[in-house]
C-alpha cells in the first residue's frame, strides 16, 4: 500500500505495527505471522501523538450516514485510547475548505471528511499542509498526503433488491435518491439487478431530491413514488423520512446506512445495506501514528466486512432470507458478481457484454441506468 511519510510523528513501535497491518492482499498464514510478531507492539502501543478530527456533513442523530460514521469513530477512540474532535453540519464548498484549513493550522495530523462534496476542498487544503494526513470518504481523488476510502455497497444493494422484489405484490419499486453521481447511480442499478433476478418484470422508479439530508424533501419524494404505484421503497438518503412515508402508506421499506431503526419501523422495514467503518478508521489512525498516511484508494467489500446487509424485518419470509444468504455467500466467495453481463441500459443499449464483469473503474464512473429503472441520470 502506497503511503506518505508524516514528519515528526514516527514512533518505531507503532510504525512496525502499521506496516505489518496494512497489507490487503496477504494470505491467511502471512496475517497470522504478522499478528504473532506484532502482538507485543500492539499491547504497548502509544497513540498519544495522534490528533484526529472528523468533519461531518450532518449529525450522528440522523440514524443514517453520519450515525454510522460516528460508530466507526467511537471504535477508533475505544481501541486506541484517543479523543477525536467532531465538527458537524459543515456544508460542502467554501466552508468545508475553511474548516479543513483551520484544522490543519491547529495541528491535527489526521483529518477525515465524510461527504463526497468535501473532496475538492480537502484536496486543495492537503496541498498546503504536507505534514498532515487527509482522508476522504466516497471520493476518488488522492494526493501525496490524501487518501480516499469507500466500499462496494452495490453488493448489499443487490441483495436488498431481492428482498424488495420478493415483498412487492406489483413489482413496482420506488427509490428516493440524493444526487445523480456514480455512487448513487451504481446503487440504484445494483438494487434493480437484484430485484430483477427474482422478478424479471420488476421496475424501479427514481425520485431525485438534490440533497443528502432533508427529511421534508425526502418524504415528499417518497410520497410521489407511492402515489405513482410503488409498494416498496428504497433510498440513498441520510434520514428515515422514506421509511416514515412507507409506514404511513402501509408499504414496505429498504433502508440504508444503519439498521438501528428496524424495530421502530416494524411491519414496514425489510432490510438495509449497512456500513462498518470502524476497522478502516482504526487502520488509518494506526498508520498515521506510525508515521505514514494511507494514500492508495481503499474499496471495502462484504468479504472484508466493510459492507453488510442489515437485519431482516418480520415480513421477510424464511425462503427469501435463505435465498439472500445463498447469494451473499456467493458474492463473498466471488462466484457472484452483480455487474456481470449481459446488461443493457434502460434505453436498450448493451453496456456490459455477456459473461463480462464490470471493472472497478467502470463501476466508479457509472453514468447510466440499467434496464428496469424508470428515470434519468441527469
Amino acid at each position: 500500500m502506497r503511503r506518505r511519510h508524516i514528519k515528526g510523528i514516527a514512533l518505531a513501535a507503532a510504525a512496525a505495527f502499521a506496516l505489518a497491518a496494512c497489507g490487503g492482499s496477504d494470505t491467511a498464514s502471512e496475517d497470522t505471522m504478522a499478528t504473532e510478531e506484532t502482538t507485543a507492539v500492539e499491547e504497548g502501543a502509544d497513540y498519544s501523538n495522534l490528533k484526529v478530527a472528523v468533519v461531518y456533513i450532518g449529525v450522528p442523530g440522523d440514524e443514517g450516514w453520519t450515525y454510522q460514521h460516528e460508530q466507526g469513530i467511537l471504535q477508533m477512540e475505544s481501541e486506541l485510547g484517543i479523543e477525536v474532535t467532531r465538527l458537524e453540519n459543515i456544508p460542502e464548498g467554501a466552508e468545508a475548505t475553511a474548516t479543513f484549513d483551520q484544522l490543519a493550522r491547529d495541528g491535527y495530523n489526521l483529518i477525515i471528511g465524510t461527504s463526497f462534496g468535501y473532496m475538492d476542498p480537502m484536496l486543495e487544503t492537503a496541498g498546503k499542509y504536507p505534514d498532515a494526513c487527509f482522508q476522504h470518504a466516497s471520493g476518488y481523488k488522492t494526493a501525496e498526503n490524501m487518501g480516499n476510502f469507500f466500499g462496494a455497497m452495490e453488493e448489499a444493494r443487490y441483495l436488498s433488491g431481492i428482498a424488495a422484489a420478493k415483498a412487492s405484490p406489483t413489482g413496482k419499486l420506488g427509490y428516493v435518491a440524493a444526487f445523480p453521481i456514480p455512487e448513487v447511480i451504481r446503487g440504484i442499478n445494483a438494487f434493480t439487478l437484484g430485484a430483477r433476478s427474482v422478478n424479471p418484470d420488476a421496475t424501479v422508479q427514481v425520485a431525485w431530491t438534490s440533497t443528502w439530508y432533508d427529511p421534508a424533501k425526502e418524504k415528499e419524494a417518497a410520497e410521489s413514488l407511492l402515489a405513482a404505484g410503488a409498494d416498496v421503497l428504497a433510498q440513498h438518503q441520510d434520514s428515515t423520512a422514506t421509511g416514515e412515508a412507507a409506514k404511513e402508506a402501509g408499504a414496505k421499506w429498504v433502508g440504508y446506512n444503519s439498521d438501528t431503526m428496524a424495530a421502530e419501523f416494524e411491519g414496514t422495514w425489510l432490510t438495509g445495506p449497512v456500513w462498518n467503518w470502524g476497522p478502516h478508521y482504526v487502520e488509518m489512525a494506526k498508520a498515521v501514528a506510525g508515521g505514514t498516511c494511507l494514500t492508495e484508494p481503499y474499496y471495502g467489500t462484504m468479504a472484508d466486512g466493510m459492507i453488510t446487509l442489515g437485519v431482516f424485518g418480520s415480513d421477510v419470509d424464511q425462503e427469501t432470507q435463505d435465498l439472500i444468504a445463498e447469494k451473499a455467500a456467493a458474492i463473498i466467495d466471488g462466484s457472484l458478481v452483480p455487474f456481470t453481463g449481459p446488461i443493457k441500459d434502460n434505453a436498450g443499449t448493451e453496456r456490459i457484454a455477456a459473461g463480462v464483469s464490470a471493472t472497478l473503474g467502470e463501476l466508479l464512473g457509472q453514468d447510466y441506468f440499467v434496464e428496469g429503472v424508470i428515470g434519468k441520470t441527469s
